[in-house]
């Protein structure tokens, strides 16, 4: 389920849960990155919930943030998800942010160490509709900000055989499994 401000804000347990869900089920269960499976399993995946309710607040916590996975052992951390459920719910503002998310890591001499990859509740591809299922791909529960280890994204590729055709096999997967189906996967739903 998806949030609005309207709603009740849930604890910080409540949205690491939902959004281990979301990853469990849908990602890792659609096989949308063959990677995520494998730090899932090792319990790789530091998740952190910022309170920001600014930008610059949360330029803060992604500066920590990025700070920590580049200090940390990638056995016991090899990536973070900086869920941010109070600040950039507009998909285009938050899109905008994720300029300014390059530049920090670049600012922080961190260009070909770390990379920042998007997920947000409203993501849109250029050129598709909002309701396209492919957009799906990257929709998440609340505004994530995924910190990678390039090492890692570079190990994976290179692992995976054919790792070019993820995007279209992920979109093959969504267009068939439809608005419904993916409805009943985010629930927990057998299909």
């Amino acid at each position: 389920m998806l949030h609005n401000a309207e709603m009740n804000t849930p604890t910080d347990d409540a949205i690491i849960a939902e959004t281990t869900d979301w990853l469990t089920r849908a990602v890792i269960g659609l096989n949308l990155c063959p990677f995520a499976k494998a730090v899932h399993v090792k319990k790789q995946i530091r998740y952190v919930v910022s309170h920001a309710t600014t930008p610059d607040d949360l330029m803060q916590d992604l500066l920590r943030e990025l700070d920590h996975l580049a200090e940390a052992n990638p056995e016991t951390t090899d990536t973070t998800l900086l869920i941010h459920p109070h600040v950039l719910n507009d998909f285009l503002d938050y899109n905008d942010f994720l300029e300014v998310a390059d530049a920090a890591v670049e600012e922080l001499d961190l260009e070909g160490i770390l990379q920042v990859a998007s997920f947000h509740p409203q993501f849109q591809f250029a050129d598709t509709e909002a309701d396209d299922i492919t957009n799906y791909t990257n929709r998440s529960p609340y505004p994530t900000l995924h910190l990678l280890r390039e090492d890692s994204v570079t190990r994976a590729v290179e692992a995976f055989p054919e790792a070019e055709s993820i995007f279209e096999k992920n979109i093959a997967t969504l267009r068939k499994l439809g608005h419904e189906g993916w409805k009943k996967v985010v629930a927990g739903e057998d299909s």
